[in-house]
């Protein structure tokens, strides 16, 4: 059964949603929960109707506990008689209910199945979504959500809701293996694959997309693009299909990576330059805007958009950073800029902090967060804070070697000396090449031994480096000037 829109609405029920909508903007909110009842007895499926009345609950009843139960009620949710009776009846009894407590499980779970045997699967969903909304971390729900997804074939939400309950328990492996059936499905949908697969041979792709001209620019747009010319091609035919339908994840998501790419692309080719700063401010909108629709359910997509925020700042901070070196910084001229410089670069690192911060907190878990958090703690003078969550992240191959690394800073920025010089040799020991990375760790062994006044262990770096990398920073001066000497 459809959804009923406001337009669709009779003129009776329209006049009071009309009051309902004034009612709530000066903050009458029992009068918008009375009025939408009324509008919902003649129309059900309502559903942006329920949503004001939702919204006008949650701020009539903010900061209480009404204790309200639906035990002992005609249309209690473990029989179930009842709802299949009469769900239109038990949904206007799950709302009476909702506008007392409006994240009561038991009355939106009433919601949920009334709304699904009465075949409005929309209601159904805004009922778990109020759920999970109110309970983020309530893995069993968040599954009742995606499994309603999935049966309802809305697959890239039920992918978003699974990726939230494997970033709160990673090991969780129905979630794992029913995400990828879910981004299969979706792909196969979006694609038309089942239908080709099912004509028995009497269709392909090119067909179904009903000209050859249109195949092609499809075959294209999966192709790895590597001009600003096929980008600009991709996004003008990509964003004339997203235009009319601004909440399609999939097309916003492509559109934001577009972006991404052809800021990327001209920055290689050209250098910085407002038009780069375009593109990147448009791949910024559309991250925010895709993870806006995916409730912020798909980890890669938020940090993708964070990412990008904190890019865009370091340009202003380089920007700024580069005209200061060529003026002098004690004219009147520049201290504006000097004062938006140092705001920016306390902001972005006050920022960044927060954000590895909540991401651990998300992810307790993941160690490349872990050392993304200690990293950050580390700039931000936070030695102590730091060293626990670089321990951490050492068991996590991938950034074992700079964990060693920073973890071995923060003993030298502490004055711990010897147990520097254990992480530093131990990194070091651990690669094999004399990579930059080897030669950044045995640098700082070698200053570390210095400042021990352990001269020969000293000695014994810089030379390490000098047979491989003579122009490596000064190492060639200091190895030489120990023979003069």
């Amino acid at each position: 059964m459809p959804i009923t829109t406001e337009q669709e609405l009779s003129s009776n029920a329209r006049a009071l949603f009309l009051k309902a909508k004034h009612a709530n903007e000066i903050g009458n909110h029992g009068y918008v929960i009375q009025l939408i009842q009324n509008v919902l007895k003649e129309a059900p499926g309502f559903l942006d109707g329920r949503k004001l009345a939702r919204a006008a609950s949650l701020a009539q009843n903010k900061g209480k506990r009404t204790g309200f139960s639906l035990a002992g009620t005609t249309f209690s949710i473990t029989s179930g008689g009842s709802i299949k009776k009469d769900p239109l009846v038990a949904m206007d009894l799950a709302e009476k209910s909702l506008a007392n407590d409006p994240t009561s499980q038991q009355a939106n779970q009433l919601l949920f199945e009334a709304a699904n045997k009465a075949g409005f699967p929309e209601v159904a969903s805004f009922a778990l979504e109020t759920l999970a909304g109110a309970n983020p971390k309530d893995a069993k729900i968040l599954h009742q959500l995606a499994a309603h997804y999935t049966n309802i074939h809305e697959n890239d939400k039920a992918v978003a809701v699974y990726n939230r309950i494997i970033q709160l328990n990673p090991s969780d492996l129905d979630a794992i293996k029913k995400s990828k059936d879910a981004s299969a499905s979706a792909t196969l949908k979006k694609g038309k694959w089942e239908e080709v697969a099912q004509s028995g041979g009497n269709l392909n792709f090119r067909d179904l997309l009903g000209k050859k001209d249109e195949a092609v620019a499809l075959e294209n747009r999966a192709k790895i693009v590597r001009t600003a010319d096929q980008i600009s091609q991709q996004v003008s035919e990509i964003y004339a299909t997203w235009e009319p339908h601004q909440n399609n994840v999939d097309l916003s998501r492509r559109l934001a990576g577009l972006y991404e790419q052809w800021f990327e692309v001209t920055i290689a080719d050209n250098g910085p330059s407002d038009e780069a700063d375009g593109y990147l401010d448009n791949a910024i909108w559309f991250y925010t805007h895709t993870n806006s629709l995916l409730n912020g359910g798909d980890a890669n997509i938020a940090r993708k958009q964070n990412d990008l925020e904190f890019r865009k700042l370091d340009r202003r901070i380089k920007t700024l950073q580069d005209w200061l070196a060529q003026v002098d910084a004690s004219s009147p001229e520049a201290h504006p800029y000097a004062d938006e410089l140092d705001m920016l670069i306390k902001q972005r690192d006050g920022s960044v902090l927060e954000t590895a911060k909540k991401r651990v907190a998300d992810n307790p878990t993941d160690l490349q967060l872990r050392y993304e958090l200690g990293e950050a703690l580390m700039n931000a003078g936070q030695f102590s804070e730091a060293i626990p969550e670089l321990q951490r992240a050492r068991q996590n191959p991938n950034v074992r070697l700079k964990a060693m690394n920073l973890l071995g800073q923060c003993f030298v920025e502490k004055g711990m000396l010897d147990l520097a010089v254990t992480q530093f040799k131990t990194a070091a020991s651990e690669i094999l090449a004399m990579d930059n990375v080897k030669k950044e760790i045995l640098y700082k062994l070698g200053l570390a031994y210095e400042k021990m006044g352990k001269r020969e262990e000293c000695l014994s770096c810089f030379k390490e480096i000098y047979e491989s990398d003579y122009g490596y920073l000064d190492v060639a001066k200091r190895v030489e000037s120990s023979y003069v000497s």
